[in-house]
């Protein structure tokens, strides 16, 4: 995934102070790291969240779960189907054209991804799904505080002058064909998320620069955890039902039943295996993921990707409220949440500065770069 710059009329290059990518380290500071620190950094951050998730477990009761495996065990399978399937098309991608024969696809997989590169990549995908594993668990336990809906509700009234955001969307908008149309950008959620993560680490041609994206990923998986404890809530939903009782029955509609289902159990059995909770509305990681990913494009300087991927943004934070998920303020908190996520990704593997990329000898040298 190369870091692409642009130039203005009078030919200077432009950036974005904060979105582009990182300044150089000066006289090369950023190579004088021991090799690959920054990934004993970002397993060492694992590591503390991991210990945190223990005692957690051990002051609530519960143990850790996987129920059904799907959090952990599938999601792993997933990636490494996924991790397969973009590494091949990279290999085309690098494949010069008119040659990409299998024999020449496959020798530019071999040449790309050596042992230590791949162990590297897998390295940094497990730690993101350890912590994404560990959100979840700390999510479920959240349900065990008392809910703050009430106060949430009142922030929404005050910002809007008395009146609720959910209502004042579906007067603008309608309740029906609206309804599915953000049922849709709602639901995608999880498959970008997954795509974008692993696409990454695999596109990247220096594999560190990718590890920006997971750290930025593992910080915001993090810092939502811990507003869900700041400021324990369900959505307006379950607080506020009346307000989104004239919309049509939906997918959405039958997850939000379930997931207040899956709360009273764990609250009436907790030490059931099958207890395990996943409804928090503050603050909004739809909106906080969705938003490292549109950071994180502008970071890679994919423009036109940007562009698209900030009408999505912009699509689910309409869709989180529209759809009684979230309270308008989680929106905002999951901006800012966001922000920090990417800043403390670059500060964990560039924490002094990018260092500069040798430039390539020829077109081919660039297609099998196998550097970290």
């Amino acid at each position: 995934m190369p870091l692409r710059g642009g130039t203005s009329p009078t030919g200077r290059t432009t950036s974005v102070p904060f979105l582009s990518a990182p300044p150089v380290g000066n006289d090369g500071a950023g190579d004088s790291e021991p090799e690959h620190g920054w990934v004993l950094r970002l397993w060492l951050i694992v590591l503390v969240f991991g210990g945190i998730t223990a005692w957690r477990s051990i002051a609530v009761g519960i143990p850790v779960r996987d129920p059904g495996g799907e959090i952990l065990r599938s999601r792993l399978a997933i990636t490494v189907g996924i991790f397969l399937g973009l590494a091949v098309l990279d290999a085309v991608r690098r494949s010069p054209r008119g040659q990409r024969t299998p024999g020449v696809v496959v020798r530019r997989l071999r040449d790309r991804w050596p042992r230590r590169r791949l162990g590297l990549a897998a390295a940094g995908l497990l730690a993101y799904h350890l912590v994404y594993f560990c959100y979840h668990n700390l999510k479920s336990w959240d349900v065990l505080n008392a809910s703050r809906d009430d106060l949430l509700t009142r922030v929404d009234a005050w910002l809007f002058l008395g009146h609720s955001p959910a209502v004042l969307l579906h007067d603008v908008l309608g309740q029906h064909v609206a309804t599915y149309v953000l049922v849709v950008v709602y639901e995608s959620f999880p498959t970008m998320v997954t795509v974008s993560f692993v696409a990454a680490v695999v596109f990247a041609d220096r594999l560190r620069d990718g590890f920006v994206f997971l750290a930025s990923a593992i910080w915001v998986w993090m810092l939502g955890v811990g507003t869900y404890y700041l400021i324990p809530s369900l959505g307006p939903f379950n607080s506020e039902p009346q307000d989104f009782a004239g919309l049509p029955r939906t997918i959405v509609t039958d997850t939000q039943a379930r997931y207040l289902a899956q709360r009273a159990h764990l609250l009436a059995h907790p030490a059931a295996s099958d207890a395990f909770a996943q409804v928090s509305a503050f603050a909004s990681l739809h909106v906080g993921v969705t938003c490292v990913i549109l950071l994180m494009l502008r970071y890679y300087r994919f423009r036109r990707a940007a562009r698209v991927m900030s009408v999505y943004l912009a699509a689910t934070m309409v869709a989180t409220v529209f759809l009684g998920w979230h309270f308008a303020v989680d929106d905002v908190a999951g901006l800012a949440i966001a922000v920090a996520a990417v800043w403390l990704g670059r500060l964990t593997i560039y924490p002094r500065g990018r260092p500069a990329q040798p430039a390539p000898s020829s077109s081919d040298d660039r297609r099998v770069d196998v550097r970290a």
